[in-house]
């Protein structure tokens, strides 16, 4: 996004400067930036007294300083959105354009708790994958007791990265000649048998000490899609469609797709870039999984469409183009397949 951001830079009649921040040395974000800056991580300590001194300035407060002193116009967060939207009257009072991905701190909890997300989605007659919370074994004994006819699979009420998605395999049942290494093997296909899904959570130490509240949910068959979204208080304004088959991404438009993902957005007052997972059920119907309230690791592949989502809403909020409209923008779209690959970055000895 930055390197898109330095491309609209290179192109405009008006000047802007690039700033980049994060807690940690990330020279691959940096370097496309025009100003650093390092954000407060820890507590600072005393280390001959072994005690905490000063509390270390909030994150926050110390991005909203510098942006002051750096008269920032457009701010756009990442994991920790909740923390400025809660000091947004803040931002907007320096006169920045805050984007969390929403516009109060109850759609951005509300987005992230998958379960509180599903309930938001039912009531605004969204199409939703279904889910049965559980917190501990007996509520999921009795979960698969009532819905173990059909494919399920788990998954943390509150994750990203797909952490702690399996697919459970109620189809085979530990015995002689059940192979469990095959699970264990095919680790790409996230799949576990039922019993020792069962086993391993009942006695896991990490739940006992921790303990992580869990969605049982069908298994949905139909094709999985994310949709990278520029959005502004509800209104889809840009937005690409991609699927995966393989290690290839199907990048377009997809209407049927769309249909679901236009009042999502709306529904959920979300605000900015963010990305939004579907996948479809037996039927074909587009059911929503989750937003990501933040911009997605694969926002880089429209580029390749034609379209630069990046340049899009930025060129718009600073105040460079006219805002896009989404009957203009689909019609830009030049569907590709894309196929992605690693790049190193060194990462130079510091004196830290």
């Amino acid at each position: 996004m930055l390197e898109s951001l330095q491309n609209l830079k290179s192109k405009s009649s008006t000047p802007f400067n690039i700033i980049a921040s994060h807690r940690h040395n990330r020279p691959e974000i940096f370097e496309f930036a025009d100003s650093v800056y390092r954000e407060p991580s820890v507590a600072t300590v005393d280390d001959e007294a072994q005690e905490t001194t000063e509390p270390v300035i909030p994150r926050w407060q110390f991005v909203l300083e510098h942006a002051k002193e750096n008269n920032v116009k457009v701010l756009l967060t990442g994991r920790n959105g909740v923390d400025y939207e809660a000091h947004r009257e803040a931002f907007d009072a320096a006169g920045i354009r805050l984007l969390t991905g929403a516009t109060s701190v109850a759609a951005l909890e509300s987005i992230e708790d998958k379960f509180s997300f599903m309930q938001q989605c039912h009531q605004h007659n969204i199409p939703v994958a279904d889910a049965w919370r559980f917190d501990n074994v007996t509520e999921l004994e009795a979960l698969l007791a009532e819905h173990g006819h059909q494919p399920l699979c788990v998954k943390p009420v509150v994750g990203i990265f797909a952490q702690g998605f399996w697919r459970l395999d109620s189809g085979k049942e530990p015995d002689e000649h059940y192979d469990s290494f095959e699970h264990l093997y095919f680790t790409e296909e996230k799949k576990i048998n039922t019993a020792q899904f069962i086993n391993a959570y009942t006695n896991s130490l990490m739940v006992r000490e921790r303990p992580i509240p869990m969605l049982l949910m069908p298994y949905l068959s139909g094709q999985e899609y994310s949709i990278d979204v520029v959005c502004e208080y509800g209104e889809v304004l840009a937005a690409v469609t991609r699927y995966k088959t393989g290690k290839i991404q199907h990048i377009g438009y997809e209407q049927s797709v769309m249909d679901v993902v236009i009042p999502l957005i709306k529904a959920f007052g979300c605000d900015g870039i963010v990305s939004v997972q579907t996948k479809a059920d037996d039927e074909g119907q587009h059911r929503v999984l989750e937003i990501n309230s933040r911009p997605s690791g694969g926002i880089g592949y429209t580029t390749h469409s034609g379209v630069d989502l990046t340049q899009v809403g930025f060129g718009y909020w600073l105040g460079l183009t006219d805002k896009p409209t989404l009957a203009d923008f689909m019609q830009q779209i030049t569907p590709c397949q894309v196929r992605s690959i690693m790049v190193g970055v060194k990462i130079e000895d510091t004196a830290e």
